[in-house]
C-alpha cells in the first residue's frame, strides 16, 4: 500500500482578491477532478510553539506521491500556477505520509519493532 502525500503551499498573496477569483476558486475544482482533498484553505492560524507562518497556508491530500506529481505537472496546473503566481509567491512541498502498516511497525519510542 502507498502512503498518501501531502501538498504544503505556504502562498504570501499579494492582491487577495484577484488570487481568489483567478487562481484559488477555479483551481480547487481541477484539484477535486485530479483526486485530491483540501485539508487546510487558509484557515485561521494558533501559534503552539514559535512564530507562525504569515502565509496562507494549503494543505491536500492526495493518494501518493505519483498522482500529486502528476496533477502538479500537469499542462492546466502549470498553466493555473503562472496566473497564481500574479497575484502570490508560492513556496510549495510534497510530504510523504505514513500508512497504517508502518505506523505498526513502530513502538512508543520511534524504533522499528
Amino acid at each position: 500500500m502507498k502512503p498518501p502525500a501531502y501538498l504544503i503551499a505556504l502562498n504570501e498573496v499579494t492582491n487577495q482578491e484577484a488570487y481568489l477569483r483567478e487562481f484559488s476558486i477555479p483551481s480547487r475544482a481541477s484539484v477535486k477532478a485530479a483526486g485530491g482533498r483540501y485539508i487546510i484553505l487558509g484557515g485561521k492560524i494558533t501559534p503552539l510553539d514559535g512564530e507562525p507562518p504569515k502565509t496562507r497556508v494549503v494543505i491536500q491530500v492526495w493518494d501518493s506521491l505519483e498522482k500529486l506529481q502528476a496533477f502538479y505537472n500537469s499542462p492546466e496546473f502549470v498553466a493555473a500556477r503562472k496566473i497564481g503566481m500574479k497575484h502570490a509567491t508560492f513556496h510549495t512541498f510534497a510530504v510523504e505520509g505514513v500508512t497504517a502498516d508502518r505506523m505498526s511497525a513502530f513502538d512508543q519510542s520511534g524504533h522499528q519493532t
